[in-house]
């Protein structure tokens, strides 16, 4: 399958399960707050296309006093789908919460002001590479999320990090960054993939639909 098609799947799935994947995501936060764990989902509760296996990234924010002053607070996510999506999104929004090592956990005065966006990603698909210049000329600005690895680094950007960084050249140099190599380092022996991923948040629920519990 085509990476288009592998989004526009994915997109299917979020336009049907968004709302549900947002709410369970937003009640393991809460359940982290009082138990500190993520919540436990009964598979079976759920469609059969959130029993199968996916991977998501889930992303927090604080709202501040301007729009453009909202500040990151979390995110957590899987490379490889290895288990439910509908468990990886529960495990993943409390991970952002809780377990993301920039941050502080979570406390629950910020949940008045917190944001939850969470994105699902296409399977990995290999993207051959014979030099750094190669690898930028084959990567779709806007589009891609990238892998880069070897058998001692690996980082990896989301589609979403395009809107910092829109020159493939600067992209490629900073997921080289973030997988712990100079800007200068040959990409020689590393790999590299791609996916693609579909975006869902909480603007998805019905209209007047909280997001957190007030009791």
């Amino acid at each position: 399958m085509s990476l288009d098609a592998l989004i526009g799947a994915t997109e299917r799935l979020l336009a049907v399960h968004g709302p549900t994947l947002v709410r369970v995501a937003a009640r393991s936060i809460e359940h982290g707050l009082a138990f500190e764990a993520p919540l436990r989902v009964r598979v079976e509760d759920f469609d059969p296309a959130l029993a199968e296996p996916g991977a998501c990234f889930v992303t927090l924010r604080l709202r501040a006093a301007r729009a453009d002053e909202d500040d990151l607070r979390g995110c957590i996510g899987s490379v490889a789908a290895r288990r439910p999506l509908i468990e990886d999104v529960a495990h993943n929004a409390f991970g952002a919460a809780f377990r993301d090592p920039r941050f502080d956990p979570l406390r629950a005065d910020e949940l008045d002001r917190l944001d939850l966006s969470l994105s699902v990603l296409s399977p990995l698909v290999p993207l051959p590479f014979v030099n750094e210049a190669d690898l930028i000329a084959k990567i779709r600005p806007g589009v891609d999320g990238v892998m880069i690895g070897d058998a001692h680094h690996q980082g990896l950007f989301l589609p979403s990090v395009w809107a910092q960084l829109p020159a493939a050249r600067d992209f490629v140099r900073h997921l080289k960054r973030k997988a712990g190599l100079s800007f200068e380092a040959s990409l020689e022996g590393f790999h590299a993939e791609r996916f693609v991923t579909a975006h869902v948040d909480a603007g998805c629920l019905p209209s007047g639909e909280p997001l957190w519990r007030t009791g």
